[in-house]
């Protein structure tokens, strides 16, 4: 295999690497600090769509992490710009928070149940029976699916939540359309990710804590991938996958270094 070439720009998820249950893992903020005194291009990536970047940049502040706020790309982003070069313009039935309806508001699309080009599904932490139903019978009348993410259950202090990806799996089931998925890992999210920051992923890397998004998606967008064990992945999953991560640490904290 051919030597990479020198590391000039990172992408990295949030939750697993920088964040865990709203606590800053050991290591971010000094990662972090080096990113941004390095003058590097560099993205913190989430799959959750219900934040705006603004939103997830009040929020990691509060936690002693200074990212940006063009520093951010969520799936909500990634979702809008796919659609935005799909069909400019034009109309979607939305279910999801401020991140997915605020990302779409600013490529100028229209937000409405009559007759609209896509639904459009995103995180919510409240799925309403009226909402999907709507969804389903739009679906069946011809508007394309279109889904913020795949990832079927989400983290929270109490235990793992349904997340975007089996609520699309029940809109599937009533329908037999499969949505597009706009997220990691498809390598979509990190290849106009990388776009917006003028990056090349023959110079970038991606950090991540699962190999079946973050992993996955590095390897098919071609940049270098580290994984690390403080989320989802244990060293035990690693060799359970058909393909493996450029390099495997223990936290963002043994990464500092690098930059």
């Amino acid at each position: 295999m051919a030597e990479r070439k020198p590391i000039e720009s990172w992408l990295t998820d949030m939750d697993g690497v920088l964040i865990h249950e709203g606590i800053p893992i050991p290591g971010a903020a000094e990662f972090v600090k080096r990113l941004r005194e390095s003058g590097k291009p560099f993205l913190v990536l989430t799959n959750n769509s219900i934040y705006t970047p603004r939103d997830l940049q009040a929020r990691l502040a509060r936690m002693g992490l200074d990212v940006p706020v063009d520093n951010i790309w969520t799936s909500a982003l990634a979702t809008a710009k796919f659609l935005e070069a799909q069909r400019p313009g034009g109309t979607a039935y939305v279910i999801g928070e401020a991140g997915l309806t605020t990302a779409l508001h600013d490529i100028g699309y229209i937000l409405t149940d009559h007759e609209p080009d896509y639904v459009v599904l995103g995180e919510t932490r409240t799925y309403s029976f009226e909402a999907l139903t709507r969804a389903i019978r739009l679906i069946n009348g011809g508007a394309r699916f279109i889904c913020t993410n795949p990832d079927e259950t989400g983290p929270s202090t109490e235990g793992p939540l349904p997340a975007t990806g089996a609520v699309a799996a029940l809109i599937t089931k009533a329908t037999g359309k499969e949505p597009y998925f706009a997220g990691k890992p498809n390598p979509l999210m990190m290849r106009t990710g990388l776009n917006a920051i003028g990056a090349h992923s023959e110079t970038s890397a991606m950090i991540g804590d699962r190999m079946d998004t973050d992993v996955l998606a590095g390897l098919e967008a071609g940049v270098e991938t580290f994984l690390v064990l403080t989320g989802v992945t244990t060293p035990a999953d690693i060799d359970r996958y058909p393909f493996r991560p450029s390099t495997v640490v223990d936290s963002i904290a043994d990464l500092v270094d690098l930059i």
